[in-house]
């Protein structure tokens, strides 16, 4: 009883270990369960160009940070004879390219890829700075003490406060307070930077935005101005062209904060444009790139760690517990006699190379002629071993023989017979052979046929796709299937095919009865 209860345990532990890790892998780490998943990854590129003038130059460009709502996959920088590095400005990132001389058109790339994590508030919660509310020359300041007022009768809080006023600018007839400092936009003051002055002499906290709608093909697309504006507890996203509050669809942060998104240093006419191009990728590919980033032991310890090469050989290794449960299962469930314990899932495996008709065709002519060479030497009193060997040859002569035929008769399917194991096939051939001797031919057709029915039901399940990415996006698997297998060995039940031999005597002890 001891015993079983421990059995039993460890059979729940590995179901469930594999089972959770699974669902861990799935929605912590975003690994699909169906590998059809894909998702889109953005890639922006920065182009930085300026004329040098035949002396050192240097360029800085505002890099974006991470973001709540946006995974920053990769970052790449194209700069040929230019130094490289990267620094902290005020807690904003910039990378600086510096070269000791240079003349004529330069042109600098930063390229990022990216990824929208969906369903995750981009709010930002950090701390407004310490401002001074903005003087304004006359008559700019008059008008813009008279909208402040009349914005503040027509909000409540910081947030309807800023949308009435950006509302205001936006207006099809503006007031005459609003006009007259839309004259300070005509002589070149930025629409946003006019916004945020205002709201920091009504006493809101706000600050400029730079960011970018992504959008898919689009080259040489300038950054976009946005308000961003502090409700008390966190900061509040404005469009200053629409007034609408809140984070836009498809819209990349890239900077914070009025300090300039480029300087240039030894050069003139500066410029930085930005195109944008989307691609869809496998989910996995997605998921493992973003747990490689965050470290994650079950990531960082696991197949994905090894070389590709080695990844590939798992991919096929992966799939031979499905074999041999579908083995268990039908050997103890069911009761089907076959050539050998897990001679079908070897099987199955080569039917993975060769496709199944081709290899059933390939396997029973194998099989037929062994079997006719196997008579023969069986009437030469040979040893066993001897007797082996000769049927490892003789199967080595027949598979380059078909190979050889096959090729001259234009018949490629033949030429994948390389892939069955030749040893196996040997043993195969010596053990039906004896069967032969000792049961006779219909107990060969019964294990035979047997071991193909359970083969071809081996690679019908490990050749479908969706098995075939669960058992290598999630190898925890494994420990599930351990542990039915453990199961599967306290069986003492009837098999399927006893109930056959056993159905008279139930018959009759119901007529009894």
């Amino acid at each position: 009883m001891k015993g079983r209860f421990q059995l039993g345990l460890m059979v729940a532990v590995l179901i469930v270990a594999g089972l959770g890790l699974t669902l861990y892998k799935h929605f912590a780490l975003g690994f699909p369960l169906l590998g059809k998943d894909v998702t889109t990854v953005w890639s922006i590129e920065a182009w930085v160009s300026f004329k040098a003038q035949d002396q050192a130059a240097q360029a800085s460009l505002t890099l974006p940070d991470q973001q709540s709502d946006v995974r920053i996959l990769d970052e790449s920088f194209a700069s040929p004879g230019y130094g490289i590095n990267q620094t902290n400005d005020g807690g904003q990132r910039r990378a600086v390219w510096s070269i000791r001389k240079a003349d004529g058109r330069q042109d600098l790339f930063y390229k990022v890829k990216l990824h929208l994590e969906q369903g995750i508030s981009p709010s930002v919660n950090d701390q407004p700075e310490a401002f001074i509310a903005p003087v304004l020359p006359e008559p700019y300041q008059t008008a813009a003490k008279s909208l402040l007022k009349r914005v503040t009768d027509r909000s409540a809080d910081p947030v309807s406060f800023a949308g009435t006023m950006i509302n205001q600018f936006n207006a099809k007839e503006p007031s005459q307070n609003t006009n007259m400092l839309l004259g300070m936009v005509e002589e070149g003051v930025k629409l946003p930077d006019l916004l945020v002055n205002l709201l920091h002499m009504a006493n809101i906290p706000a600050r400029i935005v730079r960011g970018l709608h992504l959008e898919d093909g689009r080259r040489r697309q300038p950054i976009v101005d946005m308000i961003e504006v502090y409700d008390g507890t966190e900061w509040q996203l404005f469009d200053p062209k629409t007034g609408k509050a809140g984070n836009p669809d498809a819209f990349f942060l890239w900077q914070r904060g009025a300090k300039s998104l480029l300087d240039v240093m030894g050069g003139v006419n500066s410029d930085v444009k930005f195109s944008i191009i989307s691609q869809n990728i496998p989910t996995r590919e997605l998921a493992l790139t973003q747990a490689t980033q965050d470290g994650a032991a079950l990531i960082d310890f696991s197949i994905y760690s090894l070389p590709l090469e080695i990844q590939n050989a798992f991919k096929i290794i992966l799939l031979i517990p499905i074999g041999v449960l579908v083995v268990l299962i039908m050997r103890i469930m069911v009761g089907l006699r076959t050539s050998g314990t897990f001679m079908p899932v070897l099987i199955a495996m080569a039917f993975l190379q060769t496709q199944l008709l081709p290899g059933l065709v390939i396997f029973i002519s194998l099989v037929s002629i062994g079997l006719w060479i196997r008579s023969f030497l069986s009437q030469q009193n040979m040893l066993l071993v001897a007797r082996l060997g000769a049927v490892i040859i003789v199967v080595i002569l027949i598979m380059a023989a078909m190979s050889i035929l096959s090729w001259k008769m234009g018949i490629t399917q033949a030429l994948t017979v390389t892939f069955f194991p030749m040893i196996i096939l040997a043993w195969t051939i010596e053990r039906m052979s004896i069967l032969w001797e000792e049961e006779g031919p219909k107990d060969v057709v019964k294990e035979g046929g047997g071991s193909l029915l359970v083969a071809t039901m081996s690679y019908l399940l490990m050749s479908n796709h969706i098995v075939e990415q669960l058992t290598f996006n999630f190898p925890e698997l494994m420990l599930t299937l351990l542990g039915i297998v453990l199961l599967l060995g306290q069986y003492t039940g009837y098999r399927l095919l006893e109930l056959k031999r056993f159905y008279p005597l139930v018959h009759s002890e119901n007529k009894q009865s």
